[in-house]
């Protein structure tokens, strides 16, 4: 894990303050939790990377076959607005207003919340600030709101905030392994969810930093921070923004070893280590740039303590497949490959195969 990706907050429970709120998770109809979701058919798909620019000490690889079941998963990240009405729904306290204060990058910071930065610095990346009141409401520091950003990403929240959402939603976090699914789209071992070109025919497709970092930032894909939730171009699967924007949060703990070795929990569904400090985080943020951090390929990942939150950390839900004959549909016909297989309704799952030879794989 790279301090540059995220830095690491003060351990909620030596900070004072509220504690959360309990809430009663309402029962929600499955039609009513998919309803904006993807389905992503199941079977056996290429997980991790071998870019040669990639970071094995991250434990990207190696290049495994997976097996997953069928599953839902968020388009996109969950917004402010969605954000917003569970916390009116259920007085949830997140973690960042409960320490009072949280990271924010520091060119974001507004002038009238100077007094507000913490006397400290990140190790390994200054451009890192703890700010006072800075929160889910105010990500960038007491002075900022999140007035016309309804449909940016919820950002200023813990792995416990993502979770806590995620239940009231009548959902769950993603493991890793669904979310790597789900973002390559059915494009078997290219580096980005649309193919292996950053931009292909000069075309942006995500929100990542364009310029010289950490000093200036060209904003040439439009955006100096956050961007809307459906920005650019979806993939194959429907998902938006799984390069850059914000880290999204997984369901698993963190490491970068784990993985490595062929067992049935590594391969079949897996859930993740059962022991563990951090918790995974996937799909790199705004302030990822090659010179120093290109963790915005598909493969990337890094970590964080789950009370942790900062101004580039999001997070997007999923959920199983409701559907009777869901485990039995989608499954492999070849290395990597998903085929169309009739469900009970006589409709097909989606046919995504490798756009790669065999050769071009090794």
């Amino acid at each position: 894990m790279s301090a540059c990706c995220a830095p690491r907050n003060t351990p909620a429970s030596s900070v004072g303050g509220p504690a959360h709120l309990p809430f009663t998770v309402p029962e929600r109809a499955p039609a009513e939790v998919i309803r904006t979701m993807a389905r992503i058919p199941g079977g056996v798909f290429e997980m991790g990377s071998r870019d040669g620019d990639g970071f094995p000490e991250d434990g990207e690889g190696p290049v495994r076959e997976v097996t997953l079941r069928p599953y839902y998963i968020d388009t996109t990240c969950v917004k402010n607005a969605a954000f917003a009405r569970f916390v009116k729904e259920t007085g949830y306290v997140t973690d960042a207003e409960r320490i009072g204060w949280s990271f924010v990058f520091a060119p974001l910071v507004a002038p009238a919340d100077h007094a507000k930065v913490l006397n400290a610095s990140v190790p390994q990346a200054p451009w890192w600030v703890g700010v006072h009141g800075a929160n889910w409401r105010a990500p960038d520091g007491p002075a900022s709101t999140i007035g016309s950003r309804g449909n940016h990403p919820a950002v200023q929240v813990s792995w416990q905030d993502a979770t806590a959402y995620a239940a009231w939603a009548g959902k769950r976090l993603p493991t890793e392994a669904e979310w790597e699914c789900a973002a390559r789209g059915g494009l078997e071992g290219a580096r980005y969810p649309w193919g292996d070109e950053l931009a292909p025919r000069g075309r942006r497709q995500c929100n990542i930093w364009r310029g010289v970092f950490p000093t200036h930032n060209s904003a040439a894909d439009g955006y100096i921070s956050t961007a809307p939730v459906n920005a650019f171009r979806p993939n194959r699967y429907g998902l938006y923004n799984c390069s850059g924007n914000v880290w999204e949060w997984c369901a698993d703990r963190w490491s970068a070893t784990w993985h490595v070795a062929g067992r049935p929990e590594t391969r079949n569904n897996p859930q993740g280590p059962p022991t563990g400090e951090s918790r995974v985080l996937r799909g790199g943020s705004y302030l990822c740039h090659d010179s120093y951090c290109n963790r915005y390929r598909v493969a990337g990942r890094t970590g964080n303590t789950p009370h942790t939150s900062t101004g580039h950390m999001g997070f997007r839900c999923a959920t199983d497949d409701p559907s009777r004959d869901a485990a039995g549909s989608a499954w492999l016909a070849g290395p990597g490959r998903l085929v169309d297989t009739p469900t009970r309704s006589g409709s097909k799952s989606p046919t995504y195969v490798s756009r790669r030879t065999p050769a071009e794989r090794r």
